[in-house]
């Protein structure tokens, strides 16, 4: 697979939740480190993705916001 975005990181799908719509994928990076996707069901089994599939979290953000209070 070939894509433009630079921020690939892989890991193990360590969780699968589907809800109504959207399913939150839980993929360890390494070290303890855990991130989290919303997808659609329908992205999951058009993926084929399972708990302890090896996938590739990739991150396309055009803007990273912090807020304090």
């Amino acid at each position: 697979m070939r894509i433009s975005a630079r921020n690939q990181i892989n890991g193990t799908v360590v969780e699968l939740t589907k809800g109504a719509t959207t399913s939150h994928v839980r993929v360890d990076i390494g070290n303890g480190t855990i991130m989290t996707s919303s997808i659609t069901n329908e992205a999951v089994d058009d993926l084929r993705i399972k708990k302890g599939a090896k996938v590739t979290v990739v991150v396309k953000a055009s803007d990273v916001m912090i807020a304090v209070d």
